[in-house]
């Protein structure tokens, strides 16, 4: 099985759907024509995927150079491998999305099934990167772990925001 070319088309998909709420995101911005009357789960998700940026240029780029005893991949290669780039992508992505969802899917069974699709393919990337020999278990946690933390301080604002709106 090609583990590394299905992890990098659930990684793209993951980005295609990125595109589709930014999408609707500028459409409202034109369409009401203030950014301040978009909804808040589109204006506050650059938040979670900016805090993911900057954790990868640390991580990857940063601390390799400061320290010596930084993860490498089981490959061999030599390149940083903690935490999983694709994995930290895909989790943060979905993570967000599915506290997005109730705001744009009113219906719980579809809501579900979304979400249903999205933990499997998390868990594809998770097992993928695994067994593609590109990360170790820690690697991959480690991702889960982070993108756990960038979507709840999103579901800490867009939460904040709903409370000082009303």
């Amino acid at each position: 099985m090609q583990w590394e070319l299905i992890t990098n088309i659930i990684l793209i998909s993951s980005i295609v759907i990125l595109a589709v709420f930014a999408t609707l995101g500028l459409a409202q911005w034109i369409s009401r024509k203030s950014i301040k009357k978009v909804d808040k789960q589109l204006l506050w998700m650059p938040l979670p995927l900016i805090l993911m940026v900057a954790t990868y240029l640390i991580c990857d780029k940063v601390l390799p150079k400061l320290f010596d005893f930084m993860p490498t991949r089981p490959n061999g290669s030599g390149e940083p491998s903690f935490p999983s780039t694709h994995v930290m992508v895909v989790a943060t992505i979905f993570f967000v999305v599915t506290l997005a969802l109730p705001r744009y899917i009113k219906s719980k069974t579809m809501r579900i099934f979304l979400e249903l699709i999205m933990a499997v393919l998390i868990g594809l990337t998770c097992t993928g990167r695994v067994a593609a020999n590109l990360h170790s278990i820690v690697d991959v946690v480690g991702a889960l772990g982070f993108a756990f933390i960038f979507s709840e301080i999103y579901h800490i604002v867009i939460k904040k925001r709903k409370k000082t709106n009303e």
